[in-house]
């Protein structure tokens, strides 16, 4: 380690440990980037987050928080130093009059929901996974599927950071909102949030339903029931069947039934999908093909198959996201939606006029499922600035998943996405921050957000003047104004053996010694873990 670094270690809270490792090798979820920090820093205590911020700030190094790595875009990437909260993720207290639970923030939303049972209490609407850390899921808008909820974020009623100078303050909707604001949508820009005070519900099970249905069907029951039939509800869509799973699930006292089970339903699928993918990166045109026998043998090969279940909420509305995979998910009006699924139907299959979309399809294929769900966040207070969902009525969510199997990325996928992301800015439509848009520039991020982002850009700059916790991707994507002196920007990546790209990045202080990625292989942990 760079001696320099060692002095500022013992002279900065000389009593409070600083527990970081060299060699850290982050990737992730989906192996889609990979980079390697110059130091790993794990903190038990707030005291302990206070240094390594503090420290960063001497040492003129980007700090990055990183929990299960489940963004697939390399947002989370760095060269400088990052900073897991696993170690950091008590309860610290839960009020059975209000329901509001305080949290340290690098708890996972699985062991929350374990922990809050223990209170009869639970979280009232989870995203597909619940892998993530609870500043993870907030810091980029994490969302279920119902009208009525909002983005996870809904619920929270105070945080506390730590900013780059590494004092500590609390935000709430009334004392510091527009820090407050910010932080709910924060992208890991502004400071490390270290609590989160959340509004938990009752602890509820679900009875959930899933049938196979024609596309016209779903399409024809839009402005009805088809969203408000069930508290929560999700389809599957699958554009070569010309069909869509349609599940829904609402709150029940029934006791638990697990699903009817068949040969195909567990590892023999899962393996048999994987494979099948895997053929298809040779063979793409086989994709409905496989389409067909992969949701059929899962869902049934008839209109109205149907399977049902019962289970507590907080397992009942996960969803196995399977394999590695890029994931491109925008949020429009819900209005828009049947135009939007009858133009990129039209896409897929080859109906060029009917799509209006100038990008040809010819030779791509897709992956199935692409998942539709919905939020409302219409009435929503106090909104975050970087919200992307829609102001005036609620949301829909379009998430194009291409999978890579065994680590291998699939053809088509620049041409897909492009026409994908092409439909939805025309539609009105802002993508999901932890996903891999990557047609979307920062003039077109500020027409889509005006003076929201500018909102957030301010109090950015007001928390973090230096840039600590500023890098590339976010100056590619939301930042303008000129480089600050501990912001990281890339100079290099490269195709990472095994798959993913590798990620090289530097700042002003580390110009030309690569400190990220090159590091002695014998070097000791500074304290260990």
């Amino acid at each position: 380690m760079d001696p320099a670094i060692r002095r500022e270690v013992d002279s900065v809270d000389p009593t409070v440990p600083f527990r970081a490792t060299t060699n850290h090798h982050h990737s992730t979820w989906a192996k889609t980037f990979h980079s390697r920090p110059e130091l790993y820093i794990r903190p038990e205590s707030t005291e302990e987050i206070q240094k390594a911020v503090k420290l960063a700030q001497r040492c003129r190094r980007r700090l990055t928080v990183v929990g299960c790595g489940h963004s697939p875009s390399d947002l989370t990437c760095t060269s400088g130093w990052m900073i897991n909260l696993d170690h950091f993720k008590e309860i610290l207290s839960v009020d059975k009059s209000t329901n509001a639970v305080v949290m340290q923030s690098g708890i996972r939303l699985y062991e929350l929901g374990e922990r809050l049972k223990d209170h009869d209490l639970t979280m009232p609407n989870l995203g597909s996974i619940d892998n993530q850390a609870i500043a993870g899921a907030l810091a980029t808008a994490t969302h279920g599927s119902t009208l009525r909820h909002g983005i996870l974020s809904e619920s929270v009623l105070e945080l506390k950071i730590v900013l780059a100078d590494g004092s500590l303050v609390t935000c709430n909707a009334d004392s510091n909102l527009p820090l407050f604001r910010a932080a709910l949508v924060s992208l890991g820009a502004l400071g490390i949030i270290s609590e989160v005070t959340f509004r938990a519900d009752p602890h509820f099970s679900i009875a959930w339903s899933q049938s196979l249905v024609p596309i016209p069907e779903i399409l024809s029951r839009w402005n009805g029931d088809l969203w408000t039939s069930s508290e929560f509800v999700r389809v599957w869509w699958l554009p070569y069947l010309h069909r869509a799973v349609y599940w829904r699930a609402d709150k029940t006292e029934e006791p638990h039934k697990p699903p009817e089970s068949n040969w195909y339903g567990g590892s023999v699928g899962f393996h048999t999908y994987h494979v099948l993918l895997y053929i298809a990166r040779w063979v793409p045109s086989l994709l409905p093909t496989i389409e067909w026998f992969v949701f059929g043998m899962q869902h049934g090969f008839s209109d109205n198959a149907t399977i049902s279940g019962v289970e507590e909420g907080r397992t009942g509305l996960l969803m196995n996201c399977l394999y590695s995979q890029f994931v491109n998910e925008w949020a429009i009006p819900l209005s828009k939606g049947p135009e939007a699924i009858t133009r990129l139907h039209a896409w897929i299959n080859g109906d060029n006029d009917k799509a209006r979309i100038p990008f040809s399809a010819r030779g791509i294929y897709v992956h199935a499922p692409i998942e539709v769900r919905v939020t409302d966040t219409s009435k929503s207070s106090p909104r975050p600035f970087l919200d992307n969902t829609a102001r005036e009525e609620p949301t829909l969510y379009l998430n194009a998943t291409l999978y890579r199997p065994y680590g291998k990325d699939p053809p088509g996928k620049d041409t897909y996405y492009a026409a994908f992301e092409y439909l939805m800015k025309e539609l009105g439509g802002r993508p999901h921050w932890a996903k891999n848009f990557s047609t979307v520039s920062p003039g077109q991020f500020e027409e889509m957000y005006g003076a929201d982002l500018e909102a957030w850009r301010e109090v950015r700059d007001e928390v973090d003047p230096d840039g600590v916790f500023v890098g590339d991707w976010h100056r590619r994507t939301i930042l303008s104004g000129d480089e600050l002196p501990c912001e990281e920007h890339e100079v290099k990546r490269r195709h990472q053996p095994g798959g993913g790209m590798f990620v090289e990045g530097e700042t002003a202080a580390t110009k030309g010694t690569r400190r990220g990625y090159l590091v002695e292989k014998d070097e000791k942990p500074l304290v260990d873990v």
